[in-house]
């Protein structure tokens, strides 16, 4: 009766590939988003609701995924995909989560990637002016609506050497879903 968290992105793509082999050894997935949903549907996975793999359990035992960031104090960028708020939630949901990561990918300090930022669409001009205010340079991925109806921006032009105060500051503004600092 294992569930198990999948997240979103190029890499995990290549996990649930190999994962698809041994569905039958566990119940299910929980998917970070609709296009991992598919692919593991796709490959005969069963998905399962995160709010009906907690039914009777305050956790799900492991979450994998990927990163498009991270530093030797094990930080994270994540939400490239634009999938950051479902992969927060079901990796807060986790006993335990496992990144998959490679070389390519370590930096000394976060913000090399631009750091994704989901917001409310109404909000999009607040954030980004507030943005700009702080030094950095955002960017809306215009055309690109999240799995949550919502809008996301880029922040390009700055640095995240403590990704706990970032991601407090950052998501204490009205309009912030999510941070993809993890």
């Amino acid at each position: 009766t294992t569930i198990i968290g999948i997240g979103t992105g190029s890499t995990t793509n290549f996990f649930i590939d190999m994962l698809v082999k041994h569905r039958e050894k566990f119940y299910g997935a929980v998917a970070s988003s609709k296009a991992t949903e598919q692919r593991l549907i796709d490959g005969g996975v069963r998905v399962v609701d995160l709010n009906d793999a907690l039914e009777g359990s305050s956790s799900i035992p492991i979450y994998i995924d990927g990163a498009d960031e991270f530093n030797p104090q094990l930080e994270l960028i994540k939400g490239g995909g634009g999938a950051l708020t479902r992969e927060k939630i079901i990796a807060s949901a986790s006993e335990t989560f496992i990144c998959i990561v490679d070389d390519s990918k370590r930096v000394s300090t976060l913000g090399k990637f631009p750091l994704p930022v989901e917001v409310i669409p109404m909000a999009r001009k607040l954030i980004m002016n507030r943005i700009r205010d702080l030094g950095g340079h955002p960017t809306w991925r215009e055309g690109f609506i999240t799995d949550n109806g919502h809008h996301i921006v880029d922040i390009h032009g700055l640095t995240f050497d403590s990704a706990r105060e970032w991601e407090e500051k950052l998501s204490s503004w009205p309009g912030v879903v999510t941070v993809g600092l993890f």
